[in-house]
């Protein structure tokens, strides 16, 4: 029983073994040499197999397998191919997550801050809201739409080539006002706290500091105070102007202040009206690019009574369908939707996920200037 199941073996390999043959002769017919040999060793097996012979079959079967071994062999690769396949793969990878998945984007100013600051380097996930195709604005598929508070980077209205980094503060069809600094989204304030009165920050990207000075300590350098604001999404800080606190004391005490703050008026919004944000006016050609504009109506009276500068609500800003309204950080110095107006989702790029590299300064000799704290960092 054991020979006869040997015997099964040896056949089923030679019979497999003289198809590989026949096949490699039908390839490369004409060849001499090799090939001859091969159609020997082919042959001899052959006859044994029709005669049952299968001592013969077994002493046939080493030359034969060496012959094919030795004719259809592939011929190595060199090591540059090596190289370069494994270049051009890795490139292709590469350009594949870059596409359709993760980008890495450097942010250029201080609009963002204290959440991101000059010459922090960040990751975006480009898959969350869908999978868009390369080089255009159409998406395959959507996952989720973006979310009130969530820090995006996208084509910029007035210039698709830029990008932009801001948060989003409204989504379609809300109203957006701001009053002595107070954001209100659908005729609600976003809670907000003081979380210091007195802060200074460089706003520049030469990565240097004015040398100190006792009696100046923050020279070249700018102050403001921070407040902390709260959505369903969770909170973040955003920097408003260094009298905010001041000015909220008056607020709270309409009578004494005669419900009258000038000075806060100026980054109010919407301004008036009629006064729309819109790119005109934003130093770019916007000949070819249309822009779909809001509505500004007038809001409830739910502030203090006062003068024409009041903090009360008087007009809100009512987002487009199928866009949102986006604000910097950095309220105090922040060129945003206040400014120019909504951003279509479609020109949505990713959301902001985490801080890979920091740095305020860097050479390959110098690196006093890496943010190792911030290295790593969630965006929130």
């Amino acid at each position: 029983m054991r020979s006869r199941g040997l015997d099964r073996r040896v056949r089923k390999e030679a019979i497999a073994l003289v198809r590989e043959a026949r096949s490699a002769l039908a390839i490369k017919a004409g060849l001499k040499g090799t090939a001859g040999d091969l159609t020997e060793s082919t042959v001899a097996v052959e006859k044994a197999l029709a005669a049952k012979d299968w001592q013969g079959v077994r002493k046939g079967l080493p030359a034969l397998d060496s012959l094919v071994d030795e004719l259809v062999k592939r011929p190595a690769k060199s090591t540059t191919r090596d190289f370069v396949e494994s270049i051009a793969a890795a490139v292709l990878i590469a350009f594949a997550l870059r596409a359709f998945v993760i980008e890495a984007f450097k942010i250029p100013s201080s609009s963002m801050y204290p959440t991101l600051e000059i010459g922090d380097h960040i990751f975006v996930n480009k898959f969350i809201y869908g999978v868009r195709i390369p080089w255009t604005q159409t998406k395959l598929f959507q996952f989720r739409a973006p979310r009130r508070g969530e820090v995006i980077v996208f084509q910029w209205p007035c210039n698709p080539d830029r990008d932009y980094i801001k948060r989003i503060v409204a989504l379609p069809g809300d109203t957006v006002e701001v009053r002595c600094s107070v954001v209100y989204v659908n005729g609600k304030a976003i809670p907000r706290t003081l979380a210091n009165s007195e802060l200074y920050y460089l706003d520049n990207d030469t990565g240097t500091k004015a040398i100190r000075d006792p009696d100046h300590p923050h020279v070249g350098e700018t102050q403001v105070s921070a407040y902390r604001e709260s959505v369903p999404e969770g909170s973040y800080v955003v920097y408003q102007d260094p009298e905010q606190p001041a000015w909220d004391s008056l607020y709270a005490n309409p009578v004494a202040s005669g419900g009258d703050l000038v000075n806060a008026f100026d980054h109010d919004f919407p301004e008036s009206r009629v006064t729309m944000p819109t790119c005109e006016g934003q130093g770019e050609s916007i000949a070819n690019i249309p822009q779909t504009l809001g509505r500004i109506e007038d809001s409830p009276q739910t502030g203090p009574q006062g003068g024409p500068h009041s903090c009360k609500q008087r007009y809100h800003y009512v987002v487009p369908a199928g866009h949102i309204f986006a604000m910097g950080d950095n309220r105090f110095n922040s060129n945003d939707s206040r400014a120019w107006g909504s951003v279509p989702i479609e020109n949505i790029k990713g959301k902001a996920l985490f801080l890979w590299l920091s740095y305020q300064h860097w050479s390959p000799f110098d690196w006093s200037g890496m943010r190792w704290n911030r290295i790593g960092n969630f965006v929130h």
